[in-house]
């Protein structure tokens, strides 16, 4: 639209014959791409859980936050969006994997299993959940109740 609306008024200066210069000077360049901005735009996570051990908190829910104010089929969306809101701050990454150097308690917390995909502060996320070991199961806990209480 903006490069339609560039050339119409190149083309009526040329008409007008003020556009000489501009006429002699050839076609115009192409304009750069715009990008729409993502500022205020809501975040959208979809997040599976499956073999929690509560059949309620398993499947597939929808979560939007705008700040810490939520909605979707997440059964806690306002809590959930308000402790994404408080793991973030100061530029933190909630759904960042545990360090592979971490070292990490030996213990099994269940066969629960989550993933969480859309976006957050404009950047994709794709991350996967599990309780196969202490910093597993506490970043699993960190980040209740965006996930649900798992029973193992």
């Amino acid at each position: 639209m903006l490069r339609r609306l560039v050339l119409s008024t190149a083309a009526s200066v040329v008409a007008l014959g003020v556009g000489a210069p501009l006429a002699a000077a050839g076609p115009l360049p192409p304009l750069p791409q715009l990008t729409p901005l993502l500022v205020g735009a809501p975040d959208v996570l979809t997040i599976t859980v499956e073999r929690s051990g509560n059949p309620t908190a398993d499947g597939t829910f929808e979560l939007e936050c705008d700040g810490d104010r939520g909605s979707g089929t997440h059964p806690r969306a306002h809590r959930a969006c308000a402790r994404l809101a408080e793991l973030s701050e100061g530029g933190q990454d909630p759904f960042a994997p545990v360090p592979q150097d971490r070292m990490c308690t030996q213990q099994h917390g269940g066969p629960a299993t989550a993933r969480v995909t859309g976006t957050w502060h404009g950047r994709d996320v794709g991350a996967r959940f599990v309780r196969t070991n202490g910093c597993e199961i506490a970043r699993w806990e960190n980040l209740q109740p965006v996930l649900p209480m798992a029973r193992s």
